[in-house]
């Protein structure tokens, strides 16, 4: 190519008296009345395709006379700087993807915007959700490892296969535990509340189908608690200098953490905290549970559950 960009060609007559068709792709392309093919493999790396970071092409026609020599010298001109900018758009699309995956849709976003100072956080109100696997260390000590992360990925899956649509925003796996968000963003609280407690009841419904599914398999089943609370967090840059988590900080994380260690000794599988309970209203499928005290919480807190 003209400008030097290593590259490398490869042309094909369908038709006529020089046809070639020594790939399958290039009969199926004669038999709908191609003539001409021609592919570049363009950019750094085309040496060796495997690193990625070349750019594959392929066109062609059905002219009787194929590709003329301005056609050829178009896409010579062209592709090195259409190769660039789709390599940019690739390293951008694979960045926020990554991103979204390891931290979260808002959080990855807020990141890869260039959100990455340490300590620049914002106070925003959420409602919390917290949830871990009762016994998860006595199975984990009795289980193969790679049933250990079948059984994972199981529940995980099927508790953010409930939080997706509702617009939470998934932060941490905390080995065995799951947190995440409803941020009040639209200014809606009531509905955001609903909203959560919502994916609260799907969930549960949800776990013991799983369970139902895994019991049929022979496998082991898996009981998820799940406590929800409402409160101000800090939502932003934590850590080191050179490593850094976007996540939320605050006493209502610590009290959500603290709430869902109740469940076991209440016989419920999901607990609301009161302030949550105020802000969702009259709800029937809320009970009070009575005032209970939580580690590291200076007054009892009155504590609701399913009916």
């Amino acid at each position: 190519m003209g400008d030097g960009k290593p590259s490398i060609s490869l042309r094909r007559q369908l038709a006529g008296p020089g046809i070639r068709h020594d790939f399958p792709v290039l009969a199926d392309l004669a038999a709908h009345g191609a003539t001409d093919y021609i592919a570049e493999l363009v950019g750094p790396g085309v040496e060796d395709a495997s690193r990625g970071d070349a750019v594959a092409y392929s066109f062609a026609t059905d002219r009787t006379d194929g590709f003329s020599d301005g056609d050829i010298a178009t896409l010579h001109a062209v592709l090195p700087a259409v190769s660039l900018a789709m390599r940019a758009y690739a390293g951008h699309a694979i960045a926020a993807g990554l991103l979204s995956a390891y931290l979260g849709h808002d959080a990855g976003r807020r990141v890869h915007q260039g959100a990455v100072e340490r300590g620049s956080v914002e106070t925003i109100t959420a409602m919390l959700w917290y949830a871990d696997i009762r016994g998860f260390t006595t199975m984990a000590d009795e289980m193969p490892g790679p049933a250990v992360i079948e059984l994972l990925d199981d529940v995980f899956e099927t508790m953010a296969a409930c939080l997706r649509p509702r617009g939470a925003q998934i932060l941490k796996f905390l080995g065995d535990g799951m947190l995440a968000i409803f941020p009040f963003e639209d200014g809606r609280p009531q509905e955001t509340c609903c909203q959560g407690l919502d994916a609260a009841v799907e969930a549960m419904g949800e776990i013991a189908r799983m369970n139902s599914a895994r019991r049929a398999a022979g496998k082991r089943l898996a009981a998820v608690d799940l406590a929800l609370h409402l409160g101000e967090v800090l939502y932003g840059n934590v850590g080191a200098a050179d490593r850094l988590d976007f996540t939320v900080i605050g006493p209502a994380v610590n009290e959500v953490a603290r709430i869902e260690t109740l469940c076991e000794p209440l016989g419920r599988n999901v607990l609301v905290s009161a302030e949550l309970a105020a802000a969702i209203g009259q709800d029937g499928r809320l009970v009070p549970l009575g005032r209970h005290t939580l580690r590291g919480v200076r007054e009892a807190r009155a504590i609701y559950g399913l009916a």
